[in-house]
């Protein structure tokens, strides 16, 4: 029992060290001044114009809430350009609905994409071929902004120089499976990508094609969305392409400005998630089996050394083994309190998190079957047979 106590103990130390440099992280991330809201004090030049351009296939649970929030912005010169990209749903009735009450929408139809292309690049390539404005801000169909969101955003990348702003929008978790999982994997493709390294020119640059601003000097002088053609990610790659060009990459928090519902149903939300980490892991099925083992590790450790280490060092009479459990229960909660409070998710949902880590790295390892099986990906009406690199 004596061996089992220290090595509760000596696992606990590690899982300690782990959620400490969590919090460190998140720290960090507040410290940086990631507020979209900051955006709303700063002067903006209403005299440039803003195109917002939003891609929609099949979209009509929430196509009417994105157009209405879109046409809402406070912003003199506007145009807002939807892209009905192969739709069979009503997304064209809502969308020539909005057109018919507000001259400022455009329709852009789009019956077939080329094999070489992913649909939402095509789509977006031939929305931004008819805008006409210096400011370039692709918003997805899911989303929904605040009145205010385009002022706030021009006026922070003009203060932050930035060629290309992207926007991690307030993310609706109130379905069950949103509740159990989005968090979870929200919090691990921040680990990957932590979005404070990249407003510092750190590490792998990273933005979030749910949002995305463009200087449009800057989208054009990287050859727009043909550079990025065939990635399932394009955000991710504008990142790297832009950052490659000279040009700052910013990420900034929505705090309220932008909401998203990003998956209707379970399903979707597993094809989701897939095909996020699958073009996240750079396509390598290596990368997405260790990313798997580290959530399960995450998921599983932690709660087997506060447990054990309570049990075990309260019967050996070792308060150094359950004093230990005891200050990583709080560390651990005062992490993930902070980070289901930034989802806007109730306290009680981190009880949650180790089955979220789970299915989390369920996805990360169908990601990596797809790849070695070569079974083809489907998104957005298209179906993509990926190659493992």
């Amino acid at each position: 029992m004596i061996v089992l106590a220290w090595i509760l103990f000596a696992l606990t130390v590690v899982s300690i060290c782990w959620w400490l440099a969590v919090l460190v992280r998140i720290q960090r991330m507040h410290a940086s001044g990631m507020s979209l809201r900051r955006g709303l004090a700063e002067h903006a030049d209403v005299t440039a114009g803003v195109s917002i351009i939003i891609p929609a296939h099949n979209e009509e649970r929430v196509l009417d809430a994105c157009l209405t929030g879109a046409l809402a912005q406070e912003w003199p010169q506007l145009e807002v350009i939807i892209v009905l990209d192969r739709c069979t749903d009503a997304s064209e009735t809502i969308a020539r609905r909005h057109a018919a009450a507000d001259p400022r929408l455009k329709i852009v139809r789009i019956e077939a994409c080329p094999p070489s292309w992913a649909g939402k690049c095509n789509a977006l390539r031939q929305a931004a071929e008819s805008a006409t404005s210096d400011w370039l801000l692709f918003l997805d169909a899911d989303t929904t902004a605040d009145p205010r969101m385009t002022r706030a955003l021009v006026a922070e990348a003009t203060r932050r120089d930035a060629a290309l702003l992207s926007l991690l929008p307030d993310l609706d978790c109130s379905a069950w499976f949103e509740r159990v999982s989005q968090p979870v994997a929200s919090m691990a493709l921040g680990q990957m990508f932590p979005p404070d390294r990249t407003n510092r020119d750190r590490g792998r640059p990273f933005a979030n094609g749910q949002c995305m601003l463009f200087q449009r000097a800057w989208y054009q002088a990287i050859d727009g969305h043909v550079a990025v053609h065939e990635d399932l990610l394009e955000d991710l790659a504008f990142a790297t392409k832009i950052r490659e060009a000279g040009g700052n990459v910013r990420v900034l928090r929505a705090n309220g400005l932008l909401a998203c519902s990003m998956y209707g149903d379970w399903s979707a939300f597993r094809r989701g998630w897939t095909r996020i980490f699958l073009e996240a892991a750079g396509r390598r099925p290596a990368a997405l089996r260790k990313f798997a083992i580290r959530q399960e590790v995450i998921g599983t450790l932690p709660p087997v050394c506060m447990i054990g280490g309570g049990i075990v060092g309260g019967l050996m009479h070792m308060p150094l083994v359950w004093g230990a459990a005891a200050v990583l229960f709080v560390l651990q909660l005062a992490a993930l309190s902070t980070v289901y409070a930034m989802a806007k998710q109730p306290l009680w949902c981190t009880l949650l998190f180790p089955f979220g880590c789970f299915e989390v790295g369920r996805a990360q390892r169908r990601a990596a079957r797809l790849l070695n099986t070569r079974r083809p990906v489907k998104w957005g009406g298209k179906e993509y047979v990926l190659e493992p690199r």
